[in-house]
């Protein structure tokens, strides 16, 4: 029998994600709670990432991350949600060291050998990257879930936090955006097959430039885009690093498949609850241009804020590496009314 994943659940990837807002909620802040002073990377700037110091020169990363399937193909979700899973480890700077699993699985609807294809997809994913799969952790649940949780390690000195963007600094974003619409249009069986395929295809690229990059002086922020969408972790760099952002809505890359589906109404409403959430705090010259803003990204790519008198050397370092960017914008003046500004 095929199993058609997307129909044994209500969400699909990153889409699934609780809202900024809820999630603030949730995590809150306890003053009262000791100070670690080796956590170099806590939950307080909404980092990609944990961070602690060994000894003041290495540190170990650790992340986890899991979604409702995205795709219907076991195989491809598994790869999928591990590409997702590890790229916080590369978001940090880091090199990705060790994963071990999490999956929830309705073992009534879904038999065990499709979760086994699943697991076949993230093993390989964690082959690529070069790290073990090393165990984990399962549970029945009523919809299926999967994800990782990640170790990894990197040089003090060469952690990428969200904390450090500064004015001037130009953004560049190594992947296209719009990977919520096109699985919204799966969802809704519009989607073209190679549409879907361009798409799977991006969300299975590890982001493993994110470690080369943490050893680049002019890098000051990184952050990977996912759940919240562009708009929403672009804000979160700018709120830790006290700075407001332009971007220039010509400049983003996306699929080139993109409008045709937003012309058949494939928003998903991740995209509506991100937009609720902190689209007061963004100024669009074109309304519907929230469609692209807050369209939450699965296995995106990577925000990347450089110093801009190294332009040329990060842009000739990336091509070089088989990227070809110009900066999206670039960050400004901290601002009160709308900390980021789509033109």
């Amino acid at each position: 029998m095929n199993y058609k994943l997307t129909e044994y659940s209500h969400g699909a990837g990153c889409g699934c994600k609780l809202s900024p807002g809820v999630l603030a909620d949730i995590i809150g802040v306890d003053n009262a709670l000791p100070v670690f002073p080796d956590l170099l990377v806590g939950n307080e700037t909404k980092d990609d990432a944990a961070v602690v110091s060994l000894d003041g020169k290495m540190a170990i990363v650790s992340t986890t991350d899991f979604f409702m399937p995205i795709v219907d193909d076991a195989v491809d979700f598994g790869a999928i949600a591990a590409t997702n899973a590890i790229s916080d480890i590369y978001a940090m700077g880091a090199e990705p060291i060790m994963a071990i699993a999490i999956l929830g699985w309705p073992i009534d609807k879904l038999p065990a050998s499709v979760a086994s294809q699943v697991m076949s997809g993230a093993r390989r994913t964690c082959s690529e990257a070069g790290i073990p799969l090393a165990g984990g952790h399962s549970i029945d649940a009523p919809e299926p879930i999967f994800g990782l949780a990640v170790t990894g390690k990197v040089a003090v000195d060469h952690v990428k936090k969200n904390t450090d963007g500064r004015v001037g600094d130009l953004l560049y974003l190594t992947k296209p955006l719009g990977i919520g619409i096109v699985t919204t249009a799966q969802k809704k069986k519009v989607v073209e097959l190679n549409d879907l395929e361009i798409a799977k295809k991006s969300m299975t690229t590890l982001n493993k430039i994110g470690q080369k990059l943490g050893q680049l002086d002019y890098v000051n922020a990184l952050t990977d885009v996912t759940g919240f969408g562009i708009g929403g972790h672009l804000l979160e760099v700018c709120d830790a690093s006290e700075v407001s952002a332009v971007v220039h809505k010509d400049q983003l890359p996306v699929f080139n498949f993109v409008d045709k589906y937003l012309e058949l109404g494939c928003v998903s409403g991740g995209t509506n609850r991100n937009w609720a959430t902190y689209g007061e705090r963004i100024s669009l010259s074109n309304k519907d241009d929230y469609q692209i803003i807050a369209d939450p990204q699965t296995s995106g790519g990577l925000l990347v804020s450089v110093d801009p008198k190294s332009k040329s050397d990060f842009e000739s370092f990336m091509l070089e590496r088989g990227f070809e960017l110009e900066p999206i914008g670039e960050l400004r003046e901290r601002s009160e009314y709308k900390i980021v500004e789509v033109i």
